[in-house]
């Protein structure tokens, strides 16, 4: 993972609808742990981790960094939203340098099907468009995952290319820079 740059961070928390993107905070840090132990989650993300593992190691204020949003239904984190720059040395660039900045979602299942991840997916683009003015925005997902591909498709983001990465098929999408909001 390398570090999305030089953004103005913490952002104001940003308001939609229904959900709150903020920083996190320590009374995340049990649904932290319960996102990372969680075998559905992780279906297609390489495996949970062992819940004793995460409960030694997880910060007392886990995902504290530029880029990693909380995303927040009532009070209580129900998932991340996370940009960061793609490693150059991977599979799927846009750039000849890579690097590019590249969206990521994990949702705790009890927030699967009600649209959460789309809406706060689109609330977080809306944002990295002002901060990263120009920037594509890239995705990579298991072609198998049915689901992000059908969010992926619904953000706007188009295929660039299919490729074996950690043992499975991947795709990996593009979505074009747009002008900032402001």
């Amino acid at each position: 993972m390398i570090e999305l740059g030089p953004v103005a961070w913490p952002p104001v928390p940003i308001r939609t609808e229904r959900l709150v993107l903020r920083e996190s905070e320590a009374r995340d840090r049990a649904a932290f742990v319960e996102l990372f132990a969680s075998p559905e989650v992780h279906a297609y993300l390489g495996g949970a981790r062992p819940r004793d593992e995460l409960d030694r190691a997880m910060p007392e204020v886990p995902g504290r960094r530029p880029g990693l949003f909380v995303i927040d239904l009532g009070g209580a984190m129900i998932g991340l939203v996370t940009f960061d720059r793609r490693d150059a040395g991977r599979p799927g660039h846009v750039r000849a340098d890579g690097e590019e900045v590249e969206l990521g979602y994990t949702f705790l299942p009890q927030a699967w099907g009600r649209g959460y991840a789309a809406e706060a997916c689109a609330a977080a683009l809306g944002w990295c468009a002002d901060a990263l003015p120009g920037e594509p925005v890239v995705l990579c997902t298991q072609t198998a995952n049915a689901r992000s591909m059908r969010l992926a498709a619904k953000l706007g983001f188009t295929e660039v290319e299919r490729f074996e990465e950690f043992g499975a098929e991947q795709w990996f999408g593009v979505r074009s820079p747009v002008a900032p909001s402001g």
